[in-house]
């Protein structure tokens, strides 16, 4: 088969398979190699020292799979219909707000199975062929490929953002031998807007396409291992997992569609829970409902400190008060921090209660 064809047909496996979109791009990616390495140089990775480690890998995709000439690059819509919109979520600070993405099922599972499927089926028009599949689980630089495979463009708060999709979706790769015909890459359409950078809470998107993930809630809530920053924590607000304000601002999102897959409905009412309930789990709990799930990653104290910080950005209830109370003696100094760092808030909003 000629490779204009297969890749004419690759796609249209891809749509049946359920991906939303499906490109291709070359493996030449020297502007976005020259941006990591400023990015890394400025230390805006922060704890993520995986970002440094490979070297060069992450922006040569030959260097990571050799052989590779071709990246097909896939995207499928996350966004669940039913889940409460973010917008009105963080106007309930009583409730912690978990990033979109996290509701259902791990993602990397979900894709991952998704696009060695796509891979088995390629193969049977194919031939024999060598390939290997990715899901934000090695050294690559997704939206680089993505962008060039026409799937999007890199926004100002450095998401992919498509016209006619928005950004609400997850991306995944399949480095491959195959000589295909690579698509055109996809033009930028941010102009003069700044609204992502505008509604940041802690200014982490420092100037246009650059972002200090050492401000990014995102970063401080799921990558960071230690203590949260003081100066960052009523900044947090209500956010427990993740951060989704640059993203619900943007324009482009009104023409964001819902996903069909089941598995990224929300679990266990994530979408809108309560804080309280979230903070009376037992470890156990924890393990059982964050099960399959991408929160099971962050652990049981970390997650404990996130609730922390949030209660401490919740009106005062005595309820509040007695649920921080009770972990005052948790076995980990990094929660107890955080737990007398919510009682101190409620302490001098109304210190005449407490007393």
């Amino acid at each position: 088969m000629r490779m204009t064809e297969l890749a004419q047909r690759i796609k249209a496996l891809g749509l049946e398979l359920g991906f939303q979109q499906v490109g291709i791009s070359d493996t030449r990616l020297d502007t976005h190699e020259k941006h990591l390495e400023s990015w890394l140089e400025r230390g805006f990775h922060g704890e993520m020292d995986y970002m440094q480690r490979h070297g060069t890998r992450r922006s040569r995709p030959a260097e990571l799979l050799p052989g590779t000439v071709r990246v097909i690059s896939v995207r499928m819509d996350y966004l669940p219909g039913s889940a409460t919109p973010v917008e009105a979520l963080l106007r309930q600070p009583d409730r912690g707000a978990v990033s979109r993405y996290a509701l259902g099922r791990d993602y990397h599972k979900v894709m991952r199975k998704r696009l060695q499927k796509f891979a088995d089926r390629i193969g049977e028009h194919a031939g024999s062929f060598g390939y290997r599949v990715f899901v934000d689980s090695a050294p690559v630089l997704e939206k680089a490929l993505a962008e060039k495979a026409g799937l999007g463009w890199i926004g100002k708060h450095s998401n992919l953002i498509n016209r006619q999709a928005g950004s609400w979706f997850f991306l995944g790769e399949i480095y491959t031998d195959l000589p295909l015909p690579p698509d055109t890459p996809a033009a930028e359409h941010c102009g003069a807007c700044t609204r992502c950078l505008e509604i940041c809470p802690t200014q982490a998107i420092v100037a246009p396409y650059q972002v200090d993930a050492r401000r990014c809630i995102s970063y401080l809530t799921i990558e960071l291992h230690g203590s949260i920053p003081e100066e960052f924590r009523a900044l947090i607000g209500n956010r427990i997992f993740g951060c989704d304000d640059c993203q619900a601002v943007c324009p482009w999102n009104r023409f964001a569609r819902f996903t069909g897959e089941t598995d990224f409905a929300p679990r266990h009412g994530l979408d809108a829970p309560q804080l309280l309930d979230l903070f009376a789990w037992d470890e156990d709990t924890f393990l059982q409902r964050t099960s399959g799930s991408a929160i099971r990653r962050i652990g049981y104290d970390r997650w404990l400190r996130n609730i922390a910080v949030a209660l401490g950005n919740a009106p005062t209830s005595d309820a509040l008060l007695a649920a921080l109370e009770r972990r005052r003696e948790h076995p980990s100094a990094m929660v107890r921090e955080h737990v007398e760092w919510a009682l101190s808030r409620h302490l001098q909003a109304q210190p005449a209660r407490l007393l």
